[in-house]
């Protein structure tokens, strides 16, 4: 496992945005409460916030920016750096991220990329943009983290469906000399990658006829080739063994004791993995934050959108120090020590 520490780094603020749109799993379009009922109870989501069909990643994240840009009192000609990590891109070229730097009106000095990770993506997206910070790349960056996952499961999948919810956020940050520097722990394990896939709509396997029918595969379950497809048991399996390995990895490589970190934020997969996880590692339940029952699994926001939505008031003042996990679609991994200090963290925002 590759840890590393980046210093001259810090965070300094942090934003959320979700659609308006809200669906209750206990009155889903189209299964049961009687077959909803044990997913709640196993998962933990009880509703989600889905974006319309003319809403996109980009657009959660350009509220998300605009409204932490504003709190913060940034002039926009000075960020020189924009990253987006988001599995559903406006389209496959060009990136999004070059979209948002023109919507977001920075200047066209601004270095911006996009990072096509999932669950783990905001820790890789923070050891990104801190690593060009530290460099001297440039001295305020944004990370702007989020999707779309309505768009890429099948509505007629109930072991997917109802577990995916939509969100945008953007993370603010700035070099600084005197910053706490930033531990990190990152790994990945590709022979895993068929746990989390959709099959086609790449390069290897086209869109066509064929890849957009869709097929039962068992009661309750119907899809086709472009529908995010996940193995369950595989996922859970993966998620109960390397997070906790990966926490415990990070807290030997920094020489700290569970009991300095004041949270623990980990992806929001579902409540029951979750509690494994905590359990295994022995933290405190009022560590661990959860989000699960207001917003589902929003993939690589799950992180950012629990730490504005559970932690607003408690980051907003005084220095903490929050340990960040995410882990899945890769397979891939990566957990990092965040210091905060006054946090800002706007209201989370609905469009």
């Amino acid at each position: 496992m590759a840890c590393f520490t980046i210093p001259n780094v810090k965070l300094v603020g942090i934003s959320a945005c979700v659609p308006e749109k809200v669906i209750s799993n206990l009155d889903h379009p189209y299964f049961s409460t009687e077959q909803m009922t044990p997913f709640v109870n196993s998962t933990g989501v009880n509703q989600r916030y889905i974006a319309t069909e003319e809403q996109t990643t980009a657009d959660l994240c350009y509220k998300a920016a605009e409204d932490l840009i504003a709190k913060l009192g940034w002039e926009k000609s000075e960020i020189d750096l924009l990253i987006l990590v988001t599995q559903t891109a406006d389209y496959k070229l060009p990136v999004t991220s070059a979209i948002l730097q023109d919507r977001l009106n920075l200047p066209t000095t601004c270095l911006a990329m996009d990072i096509p990770l999932g669950c783990s993506g905001y820790v890789y997206g923070v050891s990104t943009i801190a690593s060009l910070i530290n460099a001297g790349a440039a001295r305020k960056g944004l990370l702007l983290v989020g999707e779309t996952n309505s768009k890429v499961v099948s509505p007629f999948d109930k072991s997917t469906e109802p577990l995916f919810g939509d969100a945008g956020t953007a993370s603010a940050f700035e070099f600084d000399a005197n910053a706490v520097p930033i531990p990190f722990s990152l790994g990945t394990d590709g022979s895993g990658y068929k746990a989390i896939i959709i099959p086609a709509g790449g390069a290897r396997t086209k869109t066509d006829e064929t890849s957009l029918k869709f097929e039962q595969v068992e009661d309750g379950i119907n899809r086709n080739q472009c529908s995010l497809v996940m193995d369950g048991m595989d996922v859970f399996s993966f998620g109960i063994s390397r997070a906790p390995s990966a926490v415990r990895e990070l807290l030997e490589y920094t020489n700290k004791e569970t009991e300095e970190i004041d949270y623990f934020v980990f992806h929001q997969a579902n409540l029951f993995m979750n509690k494994k996880i905590v359990k295994k590692l022995k933290i405190p339940e009022e560590k661990v934050p959860y989000t699960l029952d207001k917003y589902g699994n929003t993939s690589s926001a799950t992180i950012p959108l629990t730490i504005v939505s559970e932690l607003k008031d408690k980051l907003s003042s005084g220095r903490h120090q929050t340990l960040c996990c995410g882990f899945g679609v890769g397979l891939s991994w990566g957990t990092m020590v965040l210091n905060t200090e006054n946090l800002i963290v706007t209201d989370i925002t609905q469009i």
